[in-house]
C-alpha cells in the first residue's frame, strides 16, 4: 500500500474517494464493486488495489474521508457564543445534508453493515462520540456562562442526537428531505424548552 503522507498520494486519495462517492451514488452499497469504483476513477482495478487491498478497506478509508470532512466543517464554526454555536452545529447536522440524499443513503447502507464489520462500526462510533462530545461541550459552556439552564448536558445531547439520527434515517427511507427540515425545527423547539 502507498504512503498516505505522500503528497501525490493525497491527490490520488482525493480522486479515489470521489470515485467511491460516484460509484456509491450510481450503484448503491449492495452493487458496489472494485471494478465499478475503478471505472469511476478512470483507471484499472489494479490501480485501486495498489492503495487498497479490499473493498472493505477502501470503504473504511472512504468513511474516514467523509467523517473527517464533517469534523472539519464543525471546526470551521468559529463563534464562542454558546447559543449561536449550538444553532450552527444543529444546522451542520440537519440543514447541510439537504444538498441531497446521495451521501446519507450511502452512509445508511454502510451503517447497516456496522454490526458485521468492525472497521465500519468503529468509525461510526468514533464519529458519534465526536459529535456528542462537541454538543455536550457547547451545552456545558452555555450553562457555565449562564446562557443555558442548568440541565443534564449528557441527557440533552442524547436527545438531540436521537432527533438527528431519526431524521436522517426517515429522510433516506422515505426519500423525503423535508424530514430534515421538520427535525431542525423540532431540535430548535427542544433547545428552547430545555436550555433557554
Amino acid at each position: 500500500m502507498g504512503d498516505p503522507w505522500d503528497e501525490a498520494f493525497s491527490e490520488r486519495h482525493e480522486e479515489i474517494m470521489q470515485a467511491v462517492y460516484r460509484a456509491l451514488h450510481k450503484h448503491g452499497y449492495a452493487d458496489l464493486t472494485m471494478k465499478r469504483i475503478a471505472d469511476e476513477y478512470g483507471k484499472s482495478t489494479a490501480a485501486v488495489h495498489y492503495y487498497y487491498d479490499t473493498k472493505d478497506e477502501l470503504l473504511a478509508a472512504f468513511l474516514d474521508y467523509v467523517l473527517k470532512e464533517f469534523a472539519d466543517s464543525i471546526q470551521d464554526i468559529k463563534t464562542t457564543d454558546a447559543e449561536e454555536r449550538l444553532e450552527l452545529l444543529l444546522d451542520q447536522l440537519l440543514v447541510k445534508p439537504q444538498e441531497g440524499l446521495d451521501l446519507p443513503i450511502a452512509l445508511l447502507e454502510m451503517r447497516s453493515q456496522a454490526p458485521y464489520k468492525d472497521a465500519f462500526r468503529d468509525r461510526f462510533q468514533q464519529n458519534d462520540e465526536y459529535i456528542q462530545y462537541t454538543l455536550k461541550a457547547v451545552i456545558n459552556h452555555g450553562i457555565d456562562e449562564g446562557v443555558f439552564n442548568d440541565v443534564d448536558a449528557a441527557h440533552v445531547t442524547h436527545s438531540l442526537m436521537t432527533i438527528v439520527d431519526g431524521a436522517r434515517t426517515r429522510a433516506v427511507v422515505l426519500n423525503d428531505i423535508e424530514e430534515l427540515e421538520t427535525a431542525r425545527q423540532t431540535a430548535s423547539e427542544y433547545v428552547d424548552a430545555m436550555l433557554l
